[in-house]
């Protein structure tokens, strides 16, 4: 298969991904709109920075006068996972990756892109992954400028209802894996409970509450239900 075909096999790998990610990011454009954020800011957010959690982390930074560390251990909190999948991936990576084109995919690294990247059979080419990544980014970044949009021309009614998406998709993501687990619930409702002590009973601002809660949600799950490690011989 030349590169042209695996571009294209990318592309259409990716038509889900970007769907989805189109009506998911519309309630971030509702949410930036809402924090003071224009159209053109939220897009740009969007474009450079695939993360629907750390976006949202960052915008409730930005709308408290947040500082740029604060951002920076935020988004490093939210989104270290990234480069554990980013390693992960490079183990499927062909022989014609350079740097630079790492650095291009590394860039695009989802949830969604790792999870159809990685089940793939055999190496993985620089077109397939640029195809993967192109319209999840789009649609992504499309629904954010179209969320934003909406948001500075519907009543505040309308956009506050609107910008409830973004947390139910939270929501969607959390709950099926907390009702299989008792540990992934733990963490749960333990980094719930300090999100809520430190917003009702401290004046720390919202980007160290998220990464205070998300280490001591953690920590309380490995230390009361660790991980049981898989027998050597289960693959």
């Amino acid at each position: 298969m030349n590169s042209a075909n695996k571009f294209r096999r990318g592309l259409t790998d990716g038509i889900p991904i970007g769907l989805g990610y189109l009506s998911v990011s519309f309630g971030v454009g509702i949410l930036a709109s809402g924090s003071g954020l224009s159209i053109l800011q939220a897009a740009v957010m969007s474009l450079s920075n695939l993360t629907s959690a750390g976006q949202v982390a960052g915008i409730a930074v930005i709308a408290a006068s947040g500082g740029l560390i604060e951002t920076v251990l935020t988004q490093l909190v939210i989104n270290i996972r990234y480069s554990l999948m980013a390693i992960s991936l490079t183990q499927k990576l062909d022989g014609s990756f350079t740097t630079l084109r790492r650095m291009l995919v590394s860039f695009a690294i989802t949830d969604e892109i790792f999870a159809v990247a990685s089940s793939r059979e055999g190496r993985i080419s620089p077109g397939y992954m640029y195809g993967l990544a192109l319209i999840p980014i789009i649609g992504w970044t499309a629904g954010t400028f179209l969320g934003a949009a909406a948001g500075e021309l519907l009543p505040a009614a309308v956009t506050s209802a609107l910008g409830l998406s973004i947390y139910g998709m939270f929501l969607a993501i959390i709950i099926p894996p907390a009702r299989r687990s008792t540990g992934i619930l733990l963490a749960v409702v333990f980094g719930a409970a300090v999100s809520c002590a430190l917003f009702y009973f401290t004046d720390i601002s919202q980007g160290f509450s998220v990464i205070i809660s998300a280490g001591a949600a953690a920590a309380a799950a490995a230390l009361i239900r660790p991980a049981e490690m898989e027998s050597a011989d289960e693959v």
